[in-house]
């Protein structure tokens, strides 16, 4: 299998993607649980790769998947521009520990 399937459907998996990239943008870092920051991790790379690309295509393949129009602004002129000389492992993953309510383990996803 090529991804993680997260116990979700297509579309809701495709969504709460969108949604943790997006916010993994706006934010810096985000924390969330060790298998959703695996999938995360791949996503986020992919994203910040379009960004150093920086045309006009790359800017709308990324209007596509984040969800908002404010995060892929920053993703081209700040985020981006960051890592020009870097060829890949934009994202940090620390562990935390487990959850108290299922002991799930969660972890802290950065950017470097």
């Amino acid at each position: 299998m090529a991804y993680r399937k997260l116990n979700r459907n297509s579309g809701n998996r495709r969504a709460m993607f969108r949604s943790i990239v997006t916010s993994l943008f706006k934010h810096g870092r985000i924390q969330t649980t060790e298998p959703k920051a695996k999938e995360l991790n791949r996503i986020a790379e992919k994203m910040i790769t379009l960004g150093k690309r920086g045309d006009l295509h790359a800017k709308r393949m990324a209007l596509s998947y984040l969800m908002d129009e404010a995060v892929v602004i920053e993703l081209f002129d700040k985020i981006a521009p960051k890592y020009a000389d870097r060829q890949g492992g934009y994202t940090r993953i620390i562990k935390l520990g487990t959850r108290r309510g299922d002991a799930a383990s969660m972890v802290l996803v950065e950017l470097v």
